[in-house]
C-alpha cells in the first residue's frame, strides 16, 4: 500500500533573487534622492562635454584669427555681464563650477533633512534600531551610500572640468576668474561635499526636526563656504597666487613670432603676416601643494564631525 505525498512547492526564485538587507532598504528609501543626484551629475557632464566641444567653437575661431582680442571681442560681445548662462564662452565655462556649489549644499541638506532628521522625527529610526541593526551601523550605512554617490560623481566633474580648461583656459578673460577656477578646481572640490554630508548628518542627529535641520545645515554649510572662500589655507579669490599666460603669432610661413598686439585691426595683421595665433595659461608649481593641503583639512574636518555625530548618536540611543 502506497501513501500519496503532497508535492513540496519550490520557493519562487525571485524572492532569492532580490536584494535584501539595511543597505538596499536604504536605497530603495532614498532612490529618489539617488535619481536626482544622477540627473545631475549626467546634466553636468554633457554640458562639459558641450564646452569641451562645440561650445568653445565659436571663441576659438575669435582667438585663432584675432588673438586675445578677438576672446575679449567674444565675450564682451555675447553680453559678458548676463551671469549665469550667459551666451558668452567666458561665462559658460564657469557655470559647471556653480551647479557643483550648488549641488554641495544640496548635499548638506539631504544629510540633514531627509537622510538622518526626518527619521528621527518620525520614529522610523528608533525602529529599525530595535529590529537588527544597532544605531551606528545603521548611521554607517545611511552615510555610506551618499558618500560613495558623491566621490564618484563629484570625481567624474572634476576631471571633465579640468579636460576642459586643459583644451579651452586660454578662451578666457585674464583675471581673477581663471586664477580662481585654476586653484580651486581639483582633489578639494570632492572633499567638501563629504564635509557636508558629515556636518549635515551632525546637524540632522543633534536638530530630530526635519525643517529646523534644513535652516542649520544650510546656514553651517553656507558659514563653512565663506570661511572656506577668505581664510588659509583654503583657496580663497584674493589670497591666490598669479597664474601666467603666453601668447604668439604664427605668420604665412609657419613660423611663430611675438603677438603684435594688433587686437582687431586687420590691417595691422597684413602688415606683421600673421595668419593666426595661439594662446595658453602656464602651470603653476602652487597648484598641488595648495590642493592637497586643502582637501587635507577639508577631510580633517569630515572625520571630526562624522565623530560627532557617532557620539551623539550612542548618547541619544541610550535614551530610548
Amino acid at each position: 500500500m502506497t501513501t500519496a505525498t503532497a508535492p513540496v512547492s519550490a520557493a519562487p526564485r525571485r524572492s532569492a533573487l532580490r536584494p535584501r538587507g539595511l543597505v538596499w532598504t536604504i536605497l530603495r528609501l532614498h532612490r529618489t534622492a539617488l535619481y536626482v543626484w544622477l540627473g545631475f551629475v549626467a546634466f553636468t557632464a554633457l554640458f562639459l562635454l558641450w564646452l569641451q566641444g562645440p561650445g568653445a567653437n565659436a571663441t576659438q575661431a575669435k582667438l585663432d584669427a584675432l588673438g586675445y582680442g578677438g576672446v575679449l571681442d567674444a565675450a564682451y560681445d555675447q553680453g559678458m555681464l548676463l551671469g549665469f548662462t550667459a551666451g558668452a564662452y567666458n561665462n559658460l565655462f564657469y557655470d559647471p563650477g556653480t551647479l557643483i556649489s550648488l549641488a554641495s549644499f544640496g548635499v548638506a541638506l539631504f544629510a540633514a533633512g531627509p537622510l538622518t532628521a526626518r527619521e528621527l522625527e518620525f520614529g522610523t529610526a528608533q525602529l529599525v534600531w530595535g529590529q537588527s541593526p544597532s544605531p551606528a551601523r545603521w548611521l554607517a550605512a545611511k552615510l555610506l551610500m551618499p558618500a560613495l554617490a558623491v566621490t564618484a560623481g563629484m570625481s567624474l566633474l572634476v576631471v571633465l572640468y579640468r579636460l576642459v580648461w586643459n583644451a579651452h583656459g586660454n578662451l578666457l578673460i585674464a583675471g581673477i576668474g581663471p586664477r580662481a577656477f585654476y586653484f580651486s578646481i581639483g582633489p578639494a572640490t570632492v572633499a567638501a561635499p563629504l564635509l557636508g554630508l558629515a556636518l549635515g548628518a551632525l546637524i540632522g542627529l543633534a536638530a530630530r526636526r526635519t525643517l529646523p535641520a534644513l535652516a542649520l545645515a544650510g546656514v553651517g554649510y553656507f558659514l563653512v563656504n565663506a570661511f572656506r572662500g577668505n581664510s588659509w589655507p583654503f583657496q580663497g579669490r584674493y589670497q591666490q597666487p598669479e597664474i601666467h599666460s603666453r601668447s604668439w603669432a604664427v605668420n604665412s610661413k609657419g613660423a611663430v613670432v611675438p603677438d603684435p598686439d594688433c587686437y582687431d585691426n586687420t590691417h595691422c595683421l597684413a602688415q606683421h603676416d600673421v595668419v593666426r595665433f595661439g594662446r595658453e595659461y602656464l602651470p603653476s608649481p602652487d597648484y598641488w601643494p595648495r590642493q592637497l593641503l586643502e582637501t587635507g583639512v577639508l577631510l580633517g574636518l569630515t572625520a571630526l564631525a562624522l565623530a560627532a555625530a557617532f557620539l551623539l548618536l550612542r548618547k541619544r540611543s541610550n535614551l530610548v
